[in-house]
């Protein structure tokens, strides 16, 4: 049986990218053990590789007042609100791994308000949600929600940029038709 293919567009060979954009593939594998499509799909245009991934790793990878497994949270529960399949399973292996819960990435996919989370994490999930859906209803009654849990101003900005830049990542991963690896299935369960 042969493999479907990752993406409905031409996805490069690794050897034929820049250098830069090799390298940065070439890290990821020998960290993860494989290339998430995500990396050979957004290849096939190198300038665009490089924005999406420096904003990516800007809003992710950052110190702050949220977690790393609460920023997988919100990519979670809002890229299953736009029924992004990629960004659901891939997002979801690495939820698993950052929470050290085996659970929590389908209880948050399915339905954040039922999972296995804090009431401050619901209260992030609510506000990631409504960005997501009805970014234009955002007022101060839900900037107030959030602050009643703890968060800042600037962990609303933060909820608010993931929420925004997965709704991106969630469009292009949904027109390409970006297959997720299948490794990501079985990761952290």
């Amino acid at each position: 049986m042969t493999q479907p293919a990752i993406s409905r567009f031409p996805v490069p060979e690794i050897a034929d990218l820049p250098q830069d954009i090799r390298e940065r593939i070439l890290a990821v594998q020998e960290k993860s053990g494989f290339v998430p499509n995500v990396f050979l799909v957004l290849a096939r245009r190198p300038d665009e590789f490089r924005a999406f991934f420096a904003y990516h790793d800007a809003l992710m990878d950052k110190p702050g007042n949220l977690t790393k497994a609460e920023r997988e949270m919100i990519v979670v529960a809002t890229s299953n609100a736009n029924q992004c399949q990629y960004c659901v399973i891939a997002h979801g292996a690495i939820l698993r791994i950052r929470a050290k819960n085996p659970l929590i990435a389908d209880q948050v996919a399915i339905n954040y308000r039922k999972a296995d989370i804090t009431a401050r994490q619901k209260a992030m999930l609510d506000f990631a949600m409504k960005v997501a859906l009805e970014a234009y209803a955002v007022g101060d009654d839900e900037i107030a929600a959030l602050k009643a849990h703890g968060f800042s101003d600037e962990d609303a900005w933060d909820i608010t940029a993931i929420a925004a830049f997965f709704a991106l990542s969630n469009r292009l991963a949904n027109v390409t038709s970006m297959r997720p690896n299948d490794e990501f299935f079985t990761l952290g369960r």
